[in-house]
């Protein structure tokens, strides 16, 4: 039986529909979620379901509460006798391992600053996190190369300890790392609560950008605390059911699915690991084990549409949601017509929680983020911060004065990119979107993406959109290229997908498919066929680098 742990922490109101109306959030100063979520569902409901888990090669483990209870005690107890300490830094990279969890929520009691990284870093990537963060301690997967990367460490003084988990590993870890789950086995389970503030540092993640280094943004312990409204109100979570985020614990996708919003409405986790996604096994999975609530990117639901959605049973699903990029209408019907659901799209940052969001109870309009999350004040501003009439292109920004529960404090060691996003009593997003009549978002771009040609204002993102309806389109970029005339002209790259060939007469047929389907002024002038797209290491597309290159070229042929 629940006790609805999130009512403690949340005051909200609805309207006549059954809207949300209003949301607050409160919590002491001493706000711990693991002791104050984690253990406390242990101790009252020591067998509720936590987490299941399950791999591609027939492995399967289910975690009550008690047991991550137990297990994060007894990591906490190892991690100390290796010297890991409150404030200390500490890097996991532990792929989808189930470790993950009981690992993030003893860090999160000992008062460590965790920082999850994905299993695709290579040598440079560890080394700039480890000298970056001055990080002590890592927690690496045996289940991937990543481990290997990691010898580069041994010249870097910072990093005093290297444990390794060892379930899918065959054999003893390597010489110069501990066996993990041999020394969490040994220690013990008896932990005492160590005092920690909710504005301690908690969590910090690299945030990959389209342009230099990432950045280490901050969370603090109220952080959790934002992530109700993501579970409860965008994904819909029931106490009872299973919830399924595809994200990879490297990600913040992690954070907003895979963790804290679900667990404080005492929902169970589900985690699948695999080598490669494969949109059948997906549904078959969700089929097994009765997903109930379920989130992806737009594109996997576009796969799980091309693969077939007959023949799978999707009955157990009550809410799906996306976010991350462009979702074309296509996809979201075919979804609609084989489950009954819509797909709910939201948006937010690594720097934040939901804060634009289709949620509970409201209509989708299909390519539209939703409407602003009444958690934080969300507006749309000009470039002199005056808030944009509907139909006019803006920056999303939220207020954080007071500073809410789930909006970063800062990027670590960095005071200059800390002041050019936090100021003016707002956290500047950088992301360009504008409103229409009913308040629904509709994306632009980045500010630094938004083509400006002939005096239109041109989002790439709406032209990727309509490529990518397309059949010729597996990945697209859409990007300015400067032009003596107009200023800059409309580009598209584009990965073709097998069977189509990237010829002068395919060009012209996308260039007036698009004609077609959205205002001709911005149909791109130019079209590139490429193997693929330059990406960064959490998959965003860097357009920068397009545009550097074209840029180049620009100017040589110039001189």
């Amino acid at each position: 039986m629940t006790r609805d742990i999130n009512l403690r922490y949340v005051d909200e109101t609805y309207d006549e529909n059954g809207l949300l109306k209003t949301y607050k959030v409160h919590y002491p100063d001493d706000f711990n979620f693991g002791y104050d979520i984690v253990d406390d569902i242990a101790i009252n409901d020591p067998q509720r379901r936590a987490l299941v888990w399950c791999d591609d090669r027939g492995h399967e483990k289910t975690f009550t509460f008690a047991d991550i209870k137990r297990m994060s005690d007894k990591t906490a107890n190892y991690l100390t006798q290796h010297g890991v300490k409150k404030g200390d830094m500490v890097l996991v990279v532990l792929k989808h391992n189930y470790q993950f969890w009981y690992v993030s929520i003893a860090l999160h009691k000992m008062g460590a600053v965790m920082i999850p990284a994905t299993f695709m870093l290579k040598k440079h990537d560890i080394e700039y996190r480890i000298n970056s963060a001055s990080i002590k301690a890592a927690i690496v997967t045996s289940d991937a190369p990543v481990w290997q990367e990691f010898d580069i460490a041994e010249n870097i003084p910072t990093l005093k300890f290297k444990c390794m988990t060892n379930s899918q590993y065959n054999g003893p870890v390597p010489e110069g790392w501990d066996d993990f789950d041999a020394g969490v086995e040994a220690a013990s389970e008896d932990w005492k609560r160590v005092k920690t503030h909710v504005r301690d540092m908690m969590l910090i993640y690299f945030t990959s950008g389209t342009s230099g280094n990432p950045k280490m943004a901050v969370h603090d312990y109220s952080y959790p605390i934002g992530h109700i409204l993501t579970a409860k109100h965008w994904h819909c979570v029931v106490p009872d059911g299973l919830h399924w985020t595809v994200a990879e614990t490297g990600w913040a996708k992690n954070a907003w699915g895979k963790l804290y919003g679900q667990w404080i409405m005492e929902a169970g986790l589900f985690v699948y690991e695999h080598q490669k996604f494969d949109p059948v096994a997906v549904m078959n999975l969700i089929e097994k084990y009765r997903i109930t609530t379920f989130c992806c990117p737009p594109t996997m639901f576009r796969m799980y549409c091309n693969a077939g959605l007959e023949g799978h049973d999707l009955s157990s699903l009550t809410n799906t949601n996306i976010a991350g990029e462009a979702l074309n209408s296509d996809t979201f019907n075919k979804w609609y017509e084989a489950t009954g659901l819509k797909l709910m799209e939201g948006f937010g940052q690594t720097e934040t929680t939901v804060i634009v969001g289709n949620l509970k109870g409201m209509t989708p309009k299909p390519g539209s983020m939703g409407k602003p999350s009444p958690q934080y004040r969300v507006d749309i501003v000009d470039e002199d911060g005056k808030s944009c009439p509907p139909g006019v292109v803006g920056e999303i920004v939220v207020g954080v004065d007071p500073h809410p529960a789930g909006i970063f404090v800062g990027y670590l060691h960095d005071r200059q990119k800390t002041r050019a996003t936090l100021y003016g009593g707002f956290h500047h997003t950088g992301d360009l979107a504008s409103k229409d009549e009913d308040g629904y978002y509709w994306y632009v771009g980045r500010n630094d993406d938004v083509i400006k040609s002939s005096g239109y204002r041109i989002s790439p993102f709406e032209i990727e959109s309509v490529l990518m309806t397309h059949p010729c389109c597996l990945e697209c970029a859409v990007t300015a290229v400067p032009d003596p005339v107009r200023g800059q002209i409309v580009k598209a790259t584009i990965v073709l997908r097998d069977g189509f060939e990237g010829t002068d007469d395919l060009k012209k047929e996308l260039q007036n498919y698009v004609k077609h389907e959205t205002a001709p002024y911005k149909y791109p002038r130019a079209v590139e066929f490429v193997k693929e797209l330059p990406k960064s290491i959490s998959g965003k597309v860097k357009r920068v680098d397009i545009r550097n290159r074209d840029k180049a070229l620009s100017e040589q042929n110039n001189q």
